[in-house]
């Protein structure tokens, strides 16, 4: 074969230039090279620690990108990636050939033929390898050296301006992705501080200081809309992690055929629909917090796979090979007792003990003394905001009303019940400067045990003139007394079964084992 012409050269080496803008520049890499070399095959392979991974090939059969040829097991490779220069292996070399059988349009092993390997260095690093097969022998030997080693110079160069490219546009991809997980709609985005001051609060937010600072995995648990996702933001806030996202995946709304993909990401083709390549949570909250919302809804197959991914830190997109390492801490939450689960076999016990290292119980609102009038002020002056009015308040007769229910919903619940009141208070009063939320702005708060507490207040009510009854009255300890004489009653007469007492009440026993707990109420049986 004859010298190759500067001409081919310089065109070579524009063509080069081009190719890095496309998306397939490896495989233009390729292309261009086949020009000034004429071969049956060409690969160009990238060094990923013991292994060669082919990047881009042409005259090899598909199965062979998805191949991983570790170094020392193949002479070759290794002769190759051993030497400073050009290999050209001779034509009855007796070395086998990696690409033995893979060769399109041949079945067997490689006949003689003509085989030659460019190690690809930048910095004096082993960045790949190109690798050049023809049919014809001793095709390669009459090509000069020092063509050779400008062909060399020029496609290492391309090759470590191709490998930058494509990590600059995996990190911009990223990032684009990490962005895209933070603007999903959550309860935190506006709220970003634990309003209360009850003793248990107080004690919650010690607990939450306490276990930001180490790397444990927490579970959250507590009632639907007591704030366990903003418990999650504010423990990721306070830890060494909170320069990396906090990403958030709500495990109840995850179809059980797209668990693995959501959470693990998936490869172009992997399954149809698969389009583009596309990175799970766990890749997105490298570095950072994984907060896993009603962990305790995921189905048991997919529960396995996620402890795999927690107890190796190991992951591996759908469609992939390629097991992936990532750093990543995992907060969970979720309203169910998942001790009782693990019990019923609907939750895995192994991966309750690991999400379970350090457990958060989320107080409900009702056992948060003091605390609904410190969340009325915050909702209050935010629904202001987005109503756009320049002062709204509420009367004492509001508070009082709030304080004596026992909210089931939680902070959720008082939240869209103030939204309520005051748009109906902004309404009749437009013309005011100041709003202030009345009594009947409010919902009918309709549950079994305010319904009795209702009857009490109406009781105490001078239904003609309007006016309370009496000159003083202590609302929260009325209601208290009635409830605790109610509830001692009922509970005689059924023998103190709070099973039955809580059907005849119309409320779940879990509730009211609680209210009787705060009222000081104790069943004491006597052998006789």
């Amino acid at each position: 074969m004859n010298e190759i012409s500067s001409a081919a050269l310089i065109e070579l080496s524009l063509n080069l230039t081009k190719s890095l803008t496309s998306n397939d520049r490896f495989d233009n890499l390729l292309s261009t090279i086949r020009k000034a070399i004429t071969c049956e095959a060409v690969a160009v392979l990238a060094v990923k620690g013991d292994n060669l991974v082919p990047l881009a090939l042409q005259g090899l059969t598909k199965d062979t990108l998805g191949r991983r040829f570790v170094i020392d097991e193949h002479p070759r490779l290794a002769q190759i990636c051993q030497s400073e220069r050009f290999v050209r292996f001779p034509s009855d070399c007796s070395l086998p050939d990696p690409y033995d059988g893979l060769l399109i349009g041949r079945d067997g092993d490689l006949p003689i033929h003509s085989c030659m390997g460019i190690p690809l260095h930048f910095e004096d690093q082993l960045i790949g390898v190109l690798t050049l097969d023809s049919l014809i022998p001793e095709l390669f030997d009459n090509i000069p050296e020092r063509t050779l080693e400008v062909i060399t110079a020029m496609a290492s160069v391309s090759l470590n301006t191709a490998l930058t490219l494509e990590q600059l546009e995996r990190n911009i991809d990223h990032s684009n992705q990490i962005v895209a997980a933070l603007s999903q709609p959550n309860v935190v985005a506006e709220q970003n501080e634990l309003i209360g001051q009850s003793v248990k609060m107080l004690n919650l937010k010690k607990e939450i200081t306490l276990v930001a600072s180490s790397q444990f995995n927490v579970l959250i648990q507590g009632e639907s809309g007591s704030g366990k996702e903003l418990v999650a933001h504010d423990i990721h806030q306070q830890s060494s992690r909170n320069t990396y996202p906090i990403v958030y995946v709500n495990c109840a709304a995850l179809p059980d055929n797209l668990v693995e993909s959501e959470l693990f990401g998936h490869v172009k083709g992997a399954f149809t629909g698969a389009d583009k390549n596309r990175a799970g949570k766990f890749v997105i909250a490298d570095g950072g917090t994984l907060f896993l919302d009603e962990v305790g809804e995921l189905p048991l197959t997919a529960q396995s796979k996620l402890l795999r991914a927690i107890q190796s830190n190991e992951i591996q997109a759908v469609g992939q090979d390629k097991v992936i390492t990532v750093d990543v801490r995992v907060i969970a939450a979720t309203n169910r007792n998942l001790q009782n689960e693990v019990e019923k076999g609907t939750f895995r016990a192994d991966l309750f003990h690991r999400l379970n290292v350090y457990p958060i119980e989320v107080p409900p609102l009702r056992d948060r003394d003091g605390d609904i009038v410190l969340l009325a002020g915050f909702f209050i002056e935010k629904t202001k905001r987005k109503l756009g009015i320049k002062q709204l308040k509420t009367s004492p007769e509001v508070l009082d009303y709030l304080s004596s229910y026992h909210w089931p919903g939680n902070i959720r619940e008082l939240e869209h019940l103030l939204s309520r009141a005051a748009l109906k208070a902004f309404a009749r009063q437009k013309d005011k400067a100041i709003v202030k939320i009345a009594l009947n702005d409010c919902d009918e708060l309709s549950n079994d045990t305010f319904s009795h507490n209702k009857n009490l207040v109406q009781q105490r009510v001078d239904i003609s003139t309007n006016r309370i009854a009496y000159s003083s009255i202590n609302l929260r300890y009325e209601v208290d007394e009635f409830q605790k004489q109610l509830i001692t009653q009922v509970l005689t007469e059924e023998g103190g079964n709070w099973s039955l007492s809580a059907k005849r009440l119309g409320t779940d026993r879990a509730n009211l084992s609680r209210l009787a707990k705060r009222l000081g109420i104790r069943i004491t049986k006597m052998i006789s």
